[in-house]
């Protein structure tokens, strides 16, 4: 018979290493397939005489009672409990070494563990071990009670010594690894959580702490790919993509950090600089950098667009308006740049027909540029041709109708057509767009002043 009623044991092996709040309902939720996986592993077994009957009946009511208990802690103690009666007679190979005098320990062993006397418990699996030192599902559950008295090292230790005996305990290397991992010994917690994850593929938690310690190793790209499996396993596994968007963060740090390696002085490095400063709020810093961008590679594509950005951000439309038709020049594709340049004249109020031009060049490479109809449209009115200007609405309608600003200038070129109830029924929509987003504003604003005000 194989042990695979001992790797049952995993139920304990994220205690404290993944909130309580977070995953009691899923623990809950996987001990129904777990307990009864161990119970059809028992059923298919061959030979049981009465003492092992006997723990099968105990085993089936200490998992039917873990069904009916709340919090995480109280669920993964009873599965155990039920498990262990199991694991530990049942392990591979090793029922023909089990004595009276062992079977004996063991019953006073479960007997302290279900009076919440660990330490007993503990003594009396180190004394089955005295007398069956290869009983390596023992070690599995003696692992298990330091794991739970957050007795590491003890855990570790006897954990690493039942799998010198039994390699194949997948539930041990788990409980090995997250030990470990609890013990800040992330390098080697590697090892035996990458072997419970290829024992049992299923294993999310396995995985997930998995991944959580190559993130702490900085092995960010064997994260991304343990993450990505959890989300295939779970879409809406919030804390994997959570954690996927920070590894890729990580990695997109090296990866830029490496730019400026190679060559501080690129153009590059210098965009990169450039965008930090942004994100910075460094006006002058993210000005200064575009600019050297420029200057060192002025028919680059993305130069002149990165500074014609940050003009256009701060309302230079003039200096905004020619860094975008040099860049076109570099790239005459790029609709952005092309918008943006028609968006800067009609700030300036320079020539709507002019600006109508510049757009429709953009919306003929890019018809799902909704700025771009929107500010065709506010030339087009800006011209007295409304009715020209209600399709590029509507459409750009249709894509955000959420947008206040394009119900209002369909108000204006319905109003401008004589469509007085249609003009009314838009500044409606307008007005409550406006209104809702006021609100979820002062809503936010009083949230955060709360937060600060309780702050000590």
């Amino acid at each position: 018979m194989n042990d695979r009623p001992v790797h049952e044991f995993r139920e304990a092996e994220c205690s404290g290493c993944i909130s309580q709040e977070k995953f009691a309902h899923s623990e809950r939720k996987r001990l129904d397939f777990h307990g009864g996986r161990a119970l059809e592993n028992v059923e298919t077994a061959s030979g049981f005489n009465g003492t092992r009957a006997s723990h099968y009946n105990q085993a089936d009511m200490e998992i039917r009672r873990a069904q009916s208990l709340k919090g995480r802690m109280a669920v993964i103690l009873c599965v155990l409990v039920g498990i262990a009666r199991l694991s530990t007679l049942y392990g591979a190979g090793q029922t023909s070494a089990v004595s009276p005098a062992v079977q004996q320990l063991y019953a006073e062993a479960q007997s302290a563990q279900a009076n919440g006397d660990r330490a007993t418990a503990i003594l009396k699996y180190k004394a089955m071990l005295k007398l069956a030192p290869r009983l390596a599902a023992a070690y599995n559950n003696l692992g298990m009670l330091y794991y739970q008295q957050q007795e590491f090292p003890e855990a570790a230790a006897v954990l690493e010594k039942g799998l010198k005996i039994n390699p194949h305990m997948t539930s041990a290397e788990a409980l090995l690894g997250s030990a470990y991992f609890e013990m800040g010994e992330y390098e080697k917690a590697k090892l035996p959580l990458e072997s419970a994850v290829k024992g049992n593929i299923k294993d999310d938690f396995a995985r997930m702490l998995l991944a959580r310690d190559l993130v702490n190793i900085h092995d960010y790209e064997g994260a991304v790919t343990q993450l990505r499996t959890l989300i295939a396993h779970n879409p809406k596994n919030q804390q994997a993509w959570y954690l996927l968007g920070n590894a890729y963060l990580q990695l997109s740090e090296q990866s830029l950090a490496k730019v400026s390696e190679i060559d501080p002085n690129s153009f590059l490095s210098q965009e990169i600089a450039g965008e930090i400063m942004q994100s910075m709020g460094n006006t002058d810093g993210a000005l200064g950098a575009f600019s050297k961008a420029v200057k060192a590679a002025p028919t680059e594509p993305g130069t002149h667009e990165h500074l014609a950005n940050e003009f256009w951000t701060l309302g230079k439309w003039t200096s905004a308006r020619k860094e975008f038709q040099a860049e076109l020049v570099n790239d005459p594709n790029n609709c952005e740049a092309r918008w943006k340049m028609a968006n800067s004249l009609l700030a300036l109020h320079g020539s709507p027909e002019e600006a109508i031009a510049e757009l429709d060049g953009a919306i003929h490479r890019c018809p799902t540029l909704m700025q771009a109809r929107v500010d065709r449209a506010r030339a087009l009115l800006l011209e007295g041709k409304p009715a020209e200007a209600v399709p590029d609405l509507m459409t750009a309608e249709k894509a955000s109708p959420e947008e206040p600003s394009i119900h209002f200038l369909l108000a204006n070129a319905y109003r401008a057509q004589g469509r007085t109830a249609d003009a009314h029924n838009e500044m409606q929509i307008y007005g409550k767009l406006k209104d809702d987003a006021m609100a979820q504003e002062s809503k936010r604003a009083m949230e955060d002043e709360k937060i600060k005000n309780e702050a000590h």
